[in-house]
């Protein structure tokens, strides 16, 4: 059977549209229900569905475009699931607090999540269209086993299993709070927890390989897109594709750039560091330290805090005995830990303060 030609040679358009369509259904759910049980579901296995559909309406199923798309299926199944089961366990997710009732901010976020999944799948879109794998028309399926077919599957799976245990482990640390005040997520067994002893007896996976956990999973991921790009890719670089089409291969680098554009510096590590810096900063700084309720320790809780951030590798897991005595120039530059991640205590801090002092009033 020939594949489904469907609005343009791609299948840009038709994974576009059946996007907006899901999306948008997802968005009338919540939006007249007023709950996010299923805003982040919707967008995980809306990947799902794309790979499932241009891979039956490619309907060539060679083996690299059944690998890749099995990959983001897998990739798409866990994610949903794990934040499903995560809301579901939660409650509500406190993200959409501010926005869940007001219309226009919350279209706003599924409108979001359209770009956000339709520009990640590209390469699989593409990968699977006659555009690219339809040998009657120009098409191209080089034998699998290409040494970028080896590396996009190694970087996936890598990516894969980092993310998995990151989400696992912060999740169960956070619904079991096992996590002594004061103490971040991340940093069980890395010798600066407040309450050591109650520390050890929780130590994660991460910190036995010596590997921090501090947004490990927005760095699995960036990894994981970039695999699926590579693995795709083979058509062009091994094939004979016509320049059309190597365009459009070559063009969806768009999905793990964009991924990590979004994660560096959009919906990942900045709205996570700074609250998170935040949070440790009041509980020895804010209107409320010096008062009774305060305990003897939290007044040690930021100093802490900040050793712990002075050998831990924001965006590329690095053990942190290699990743402490570099410069600051190698860890801004060469490892991506940015100024613009860093609480300043001197701006941030008052206004951090100021603010508290509002509230409490």
């Amino acid at each position: 059977m020939s594949p489904v030609h469907a609005l343009d040679r791609y299948y840009l358009i038709l994974t576009l549209l059946v996007t907006i369509g899901y999306q948008l259904s997802g968005f009338a759910i919540a939006w007249s229900l007023q709950f996010d049980k299923i805003t982040d579901f919707t967008g995980g296995s809306n990947f799902f569905l794309l790979a499932l559909l241009t891979l039956l309406a490619g309907n060539t199923f060679y083996a690299r475009n059944i690998v890749a798309s099995v990959l983001v299926m897998l990739w798409a199944v866990r994610i949903a699931g794990f934040l499903l089961f995560r809301v579901l366990k939660m409650g509500s997710d406190s993200r959409f607090d501010d926005i869940r009732s007001h219309f226009w901010k919350f279209l706003g976020f599924w409108i979001g999540q359209i770009l956000w999944i339709w520009t990640v799948s590209l390469p699989l879109t593409i990968l699977n269209s006659p555009g690219v794998s339809e040998l009657q028309r120009g098409g191209s399926n080089p034998k699998f086993g290409t040494s970028r077919d080896i590396a996009g599957i190694v970087l996936w799976a890598l990516g894969f299993l980092i993310e998995s245990i990151a989400d696992a482990q912060k999740f169960y640390y956070k619904s079991r709070k096992v996590i002594p005040k004061g103490q971040p997520t991340n940093d069980c067994g890395h010798g600066l927890a407040i309450h050591p002893t109650s520390a050890s007896k929780h130590t994660t996976l991460m910190s036995l390989l010596l590997i921090p956990e501090v947004e490990t999973h927005e760095s699995a991921r960036i990894i994981c897109w970039w695999g699926i790009w590579i693995l795709c890719l083979s058509p062009t670089t091994n094939g004979n594709l016509p320049s059309s089409s190597r365009a459009a291969q070559y063009g969806a680098i768009m999905s793990p750039i964009f991924t990590t554009l979004l994660l560096m510096f959009g919906s990942g590590i900045p709205t996570a560091e700074k609250p998170t810096a935040k949070k440790f900063y009041l509980l020895s700084h804010g209107p409320s330290e010096s008062t009774t309720s305060s305990t003897a320790s939290d007044s040690h809780i930021w100093a802490n805090y900040k050793a712990y951030l002075r050998q831990t590798s924001i965006l590329i897991p690095l053990p942190p005995f290699l990743y402490r005595p570099l410069p600051s120039f190698i860890k801004q530059t060469v490892l991506l830990d940015f100024p613009i991640y860093r609480f300043d205590e001197s701006s941030d801090g008052v206004a951090a303060v100021e603010e508290a002092r509002r509230v409490e009033q």
